[in-house]
């Protein structure tokens, strides 16, 4: 009897072990030095897509295609680009982007992956914001797929980012001890090397985004990065792509492929922009894509069928195997 027992407590482990997703496996994250790691110390690499801005394609938003990035495309992460400052965005009317925004982390905790809450502005709307990430840390700060991503990409001076982002980080930490907060820099993401000269102290498990384009972004921002690595700032890039930095223009594989290598050498997670229909090269979906999925190759723009096939390859030991929204 206890053989059987013993027996049936194997198979039912090992059937866990098979279907579980990133965040079964890898539990809460956490900062140690400038590495993303898990619960048990060991270094981990997320990678995924983004969503496009909110206010302009809020169809995307929705169950289905969180589990068609999860179940198809294989993404351990996907970001919530919720729009701030344009018309109809979080500012004129917050309770329309909230439900989009709440309805992909949902949709994310269901599926077993980590999501980021991304404060997708360019200006400094310090109360706002502090208001917002009060009202997610609240609701999802119990959460291990959580990731809050304070500032898109911001475009004044360290010192200005640097308040604004101490002034939120406290607000979440009052509320939420523990899960990863992404800071943003100068020059939309690209003053990595700023920061490490003058870093946030006082505060664990934050890092720093870098955003690049990789048709734009060459040699000179990876030395950025690699200045900052070697000042133990731990580096997220919680938005690339491999086209112009305008988002349009011919994608230029060879510097992707750079980037690319660079990090997953030094064990950095990416999300590629972006999942939209604008026409502009750097969105990933045709205009007549089903928003809610699934994906066949005519449905996707050439970076789209890049940026699946690249994710599906590299988190393919994954074994995502999530339940459907329906």
């Amino acid at each position: 009897m206890k053989k059987i027992t013993l027996l049936i407590i194997l198979l039912v482990t090992g059937f866990m072990t098979i279907y579980a997703g990133p965040v079964s496996k890898h539990g809460s994250l956490k900062v140690k030095g400038k590495q993303l790691v898990d619960q048990t110390g060991q270094s981990v690499v997320l990678r995924g897509v983004s969503f496009g801005w909110s206010n302009w394609w809020p169809q995307y938003y929705n169950p289905d295609a969180v589990y068609c990035l999860t179940k198809d495309w294989q993404c351990s992460v996907l970001r919530a680009a919720m729009g701030v400052e344009p018309d109809s965005a979080y500012i004129s009317d917050p309770q329309p982007q909230i439900d989009l925004v709440t309805t992909v982390v949902e949709a994310a905790v269901k599926n077993d992956i980590y999501v980021i809450i991304d404060w997708h502005s360019h200006g400094i709307r310090t109360d706002e914001a502090v208001k917002f990430f009060q009202r997610m840390a609240t609701k999802y700060g119990q959460y291990p797929n959580v990731i809050y991503e304070i500032f898109n990409e911001p475009v004044q001076t360290w010192d200005e980012v640097k308040n604004y982002s101490e002034t939120v980080i406290r607000a979440i930490r009052a509320i939420d001890k523990d899960n990863i907060i992404l800071v943003g820099n100068p020059h939309w993401d690209q003053d990595i090397h700023i920061v490490a000269d003058n870093p946030i102290t006082g505060f664990e498990n934050i890092m720093y985004t870098l955003h690049f384009y990789a048709a734009t972004h060459k040699k000179w921002l990876i030395e950025r990065g690699d200045y900052a690595l070697r000042n133990n700032i731990p580096i997220f890039v919680s938005e690339c792509a491999s086209m112009e930095a305008s988002g349009d223009g011919a994608l230029d594989l060879e510097s992707w492929n750079m980037w690319l290598r660079w990090m997953e050498a030094n064990q950095i997670s990416w999300v590629c922009w972006s999942v939209s229909p604008k026409g502009e090269s750097c969105s990933m979906m045709q205009w007549e894509a089903d928003p809610r999925g699934p994906w066949r190759d005519k449905d996707l723009k050439e970076w789209g069928i890049i940026t699946r096939d690249i994710i599906r390859k590299m988190n393919k030991e994954q074994d995502i195997k999530p339940e459907p929204s329906k």
